[in-house]
């Protein structure tokens, strides 16, 4: 394919100048920048850059807050054909260093918060193919800036002045090397095309309804694919960007109030910090009116978060996405509420009409919504014949599929090469109205007499319990049952944990095994299903730096409790 025919994610450079030439269309603390300046950024960026030697298929990582110049140099970067390799800033140095071992970067650029990483691999010299260091921003550390270190807005003036040339791809049409190590193990670089960029965000513009009138808050960042993908998809549809370094739930307000914030996207977390933020305060909120989209992803928004939600944001649709990096973010939407409607769409966690569907009522999960039409979904089964009507892989094909793992043959491909299906890792069915339902990960199932339990359906239940603030499940060694169902519960502030049997009574705000156990018969979950043990687990739960739970942490320290003790 002609390179001038491919698809290149600085293609919006030419909307945003057309559209927002003299407007603002990116807002950093009390920096504000229109389109024209943007462009000009970029553009003179991207001539420093290869003026320093940046060039085609060269990897540049990135490791710093949100901001407008991260977004700058983002672009910058891949117009001169380069890969960004944004590195999460809540990693340790160990991990960071990993993570660029594996991609072997030619530059590093940070800013104030991640010059740590900077100084120290300048003082060991222990990645000998990083050639040169840049400083994002003013730093008042021990940053040296030599012949090898330079500051961003310095490469930009001394950029040589030349015509404006077509951004270049990179081999294989790399954009982006974006990291992810599941629950486990070692950092492993996946591979993302311009086109999967590009076809995500447009996903977005279309399902969320993103625009030129929107003004989108960054409280992902910009290190995770779901802030990437909204990002591409704000810079296409021509919105204005409002930065935050990281998210904060006064910080989120105040930015909202401040600049008539009309989106942005959260996780579960996020919104229940939000909520509890303003309850705290005791006061009524009335600037949430400006918003209209609110995308969330890492999971399912609970009932309870929803309709609080809805009453923060009375004019947000609020939808939820399903999806993974390997995908380039989402695979399904679904909305949870329509304020035209003034009514709540079909629940994370709701369970399958019976009545409705008869068929399907046995097979469990929860809804994540469909894919968009780019998208293809099938189920697989272990006897390899495809088809909706029973529980199996889910595997996803189309051009948002990652090229690969970087510097690693191990892709995840269920059928040949050539058929270029991604098996996700996730378990679930596809029901008659083409909506999916997870039904839990394929590594995470618990085996239990003989019959297959998935935590995350389980979990599904449980946190529907008004008393729940969070559940995790996990199959523990039993003789009888290879495994037993153990269910690790924090509990909501005011309510109280007893371990005699007692009633239900949400009144009493009280919880206890018993009680768990009846919940979970009367919400019609199996019996083989309905956990054994109940802990009462008193801390947040254990979490890697990209927000994913630490399963089998939990699990070790829930054997660990149950051992015996010596009295030696």
């Amino acid at each position: 394919m002609a390179a001038h025919s491919r698809g290149h994610i600085c293609h919006c450079l030419g909307r945003i100048e057309a559209v927002r030439r003299d407007s603002p269309v990116a807002i950093s603390g009390l920096r504000r920048r229109t389109g024209g300046e943007l462009v000009k950024g970029v553009r003179s960026l991207a001539r420093g850059l290869a003026d320093s030697g940046v060039a085609r298929g060269d990897v540049v990582a990135v490791a710093a807050l949100n901001s407008d110049q991260y977004m700058e140099l983002f672009l910058a970067i891949s117009y001169v054909g380069g890969i960004v390799a944004p590195l999460n800033h809540r990693w340790g140095f160990e991990e960071a260093r990993m993570a660029m071992e594996l991609v072997k970067p030619k530059m590093l650029a940070v800013d104030e918060y991640c010059s740590p990483w900077a100084v120290e691999l300048q003082t060991s010299d222990s990645l000998s193919s990083i050639k040169l260091y840049l400083l994002i921003g003013e730093s008042s550390s021990s940053f040296n800036c030599n012949h090898s270190s330079l500051r961003l807005n310095l490469i930009q003036r001394l950029a040589k002045p030349m015509p404006i040339i077509d951004p270049i791809c990179a081999p294989e049409d790399i954009a982006l090397i974006c990291f992810t190590s599941g629950t486990t193990g070692k950092p492993k670089g996946v591979k993302i095309s311009h086109t999967a960029l590009i076809v995500q965000s447009l996903a977005k513009i279309a399902i969320v309804g993103y625009g030129e009138d929107d003004v989108y808050l960054h409280t992902a960042p910009l290190c995770h694919i779901g802030g990437i993908t909204s990002c591409m998809a704000m810079l296409l549809a021509g919105g204005c960007h409002v930065f935050i370094p990281k998210f904060d739930a006064k910080l989120t307000f105040e930015e909202i109030k401040n600049h008539q914030v009309t989106s942005f996207i959260t996780v579960p977390a996020m919104m229940a910090d939000l909520i509890s933020f303003l309850s705290r305060k005791c006061n009524m909120w009335s600037d949430g009116e400006t918003v209209r989209k609110i995308l969330n992803g890492g999971g399912g928004l609970s009932e309870e978060l929803t309709k609080c939600a809805s009453h923060l944001f009375p004019h947000a649709k609020i939808l939820s996405a399903y999806g993974m990096t390997e995908a380039c973010s989402s695979l399904t939407f679904m909305t949870l509420f329509d304020p035209m409607f003034k009514n709540f769409g079909v629940s994370f966690h709701d369970k399958i009409n019976v009545e409705a569907d008869s068929r399907h009522h046995h097979l469990g999960g929860v809804c994540v919504g469909k894919p968009p039409p780019h998208i293809e979904l099938k189920i697989c089964g272990s006897s390899d014949n495809c088809c909706t009507s029973f529980v199996g892989n889910i595997l996803t094909r189309g051009l948002h599929v990652m090229v690969g793992y970087w510097d690693s043959t191990d892709v995840i491909m269920a059928e040949s090469a050539e058929n270029r299906w991604l098996d996700t890792g996730d378990i679930g069915w596809l029901d008659g109205k083409g909506d999916l339902w997870l039904v839990g990960r394929e590594k995470s199932h618990i085996k239990t007499g003989g019959e297959n339990v998935y935590p995350e359906e389980v979990e599904a239940v449980l946190s529907q319990h008004p008393g729940v603030f969070r559940v995790v499940v996990v199959g523990v060694p039993d003789i009888r049952f290879t495994e037993k169902v153990v269910a690790c519960l924090n509990i909501k502030e005011g309510w109280k944990w007893v371990d005699h049997s007692s009633k239900y009574s949400l009144e009493a705000k009280e919880v206890s095994p018993e009680i768990f156990q009846d919940y979970c018969r009367q919400s019609n979950l199996s019996r083989f299903k309905i956990p054994k043990i109940y802990s009462f687990w008193r801390r947040p739960f254990p979490l890697t730096t990209t927000g994913k739970l630490k399963r089998d942490d939990i699990r070790k320290e829930v054997m660990s409790s149950m051992q015996p003790r010596s009295n030696l």
